[in-house]
């Protein structure tokens, strides 16, 4: 009965371990894989053959629709070009000029993951219907308060990101994923 009992405990061990690290990984997902280009993040493995269990519950849980590799690249930032996370009450500009992509958007999105509600019913922007100056520039005001121009709806207060979707992107923005031109976000202010 002893031996029975342990036998018992040792498998309710493991399988909390087990899965509560796996539930860890998942929701804290280890971030020394990926590329860093500015405030911007990605992992070439997302949507390759290549990923591994953890990469595709991560993408499974927070990418929803995610497509294959070979068609989109993803970035993600979760703060501003210093470094400082990106707070739903504060005020930013994210600008720059088209990325070499067939298209390309730029989303907000809260703390949970999903779209951020708002009386605008705005969550991104793409390369089609943002307002560019004579030089071909963008400039898109991301604030909680309503803005001049291109307004972006944050949250208001908590943490936000953005994901940034280059379609179809050029092969030289895959083989140069660290240092291909991608959007600034640069704080303006906060409250």
């Amino acid at each position: 009965m002893k031996r029975v009992l342990k036998t018992l405990l040792i498998l309710v061990v493991a399988m909390v371990l087990g899965m509560g690290s796996a539930l860890w990984v998942i929701y804290n997902p280890p971030s020394g894989h990926g590329v860093l280009n500015g405030a911007w993040w990605t992992d070439p493995l997302v949507g390759s053959a290549e990923a591994n269990m953890y990469v595709r519950a991560v993408v499974a849980r927070i990418g929803l629709f995610a497509l294959n590799k070979t068609e989109t690249i993803y970035y993600t930032a979760s703060s501003d070009d210093q470094g400082e996370p990106l707070r739903g009450e504060c005020d930013y500009v994210i600008g720059g000029e088209d990325m070499d992509a067939r298209w390309w958007s730029i989303t907000a999105y809260g703390s949970d993951h999903f779209l951020i509600p708002n009386e605008q019913n705005r969550h991104s922007f793409n390369m089609k219907n943002v307002h560019k100056d004579d030089r071909g520039q963008y400039r898109i005001r991301l604030s909680s308060r309503p803005q001049e121009g291109d307004w972006l709806p944050s949250a208001g207060e908590g943490d936000i990101s953005l994901m940034l979707r280059l379609y179809n992107p050029a092969a030289t923005v895959y083989d140069n994923l660290e240092t291909t031109p991608l959007p600034r976000i640069v704080k303006e202010g906060c409250p």
